[in-house]
């Protein structure tokens, strides 16, 4: 048995949905090969946040992706989240930001993307794309991801 999971918040207890955002629902535990680069993926289909100005809902499929390296997000602590986004008003390409920027702080991954593709309101989708690495190789894949998912060409 992993000693390791014993401060999971979470994972194997009832827990409540949060009301509103709260980043400190987020567990992680040790990544058991940080020698290896290896992606891992979770896709939200249904994930959920409300217009800051008339408090209308906004659906998207929101995509995480990154390269660990000591840490890998429980997936619980971050369905769990992901679900207090539901009463949080905030803009498509705030959002997108915050859930980088608590999953950056908490995991200091090799690498990390975020992607929110929004339903269309008024006819207009917005799909915001964050993404970053730390040292030079990740730096790299970094700036090609970017590049080739935005369609920039120099």
């Amino acid at each position: 048995m992993r000693n390791d999971l014993d401060t999971l918040k979470t994972l194997g207890r009832t827990t409540p949905a949060p009301r509103d955002y709260d980043p400190s629902v987020l567990d992680a535990f040790e990544n058991r090969h940080p020698g290896r680069d290896y992606w891992v993926t979770f896709t939200a289909p249904e994930f959920t946040t409300l217009c800051p100005k008339t408090g209308q809902p906004d659906f998207a499929t929101l995509t995480i992706r990154y390269i660990p390296a000591k840490k890998l997000v429980e997936s619980k602590s971050l369905k769990l989240y992901l679900f207090g986004f539901r009463n949080h008003g905030d803009f498509h390409e705030d959002v997108i930001n915050v859930i980088y920027d608590d999953l950056c702080a908490l995991l200091k991954p090799k690498y990390m993307e975020v992607y929110g593709k929004f339903a269309a309101r008024g006819g207009i989708s917005i799909d915001p794309f964050v993404n970053g690495g730390s040292g030079a190789k990740y730096r790299s894949l970094a700036a090609r991801r970017f590049e080739s998912w935005s369609g920039v060409r120099d």
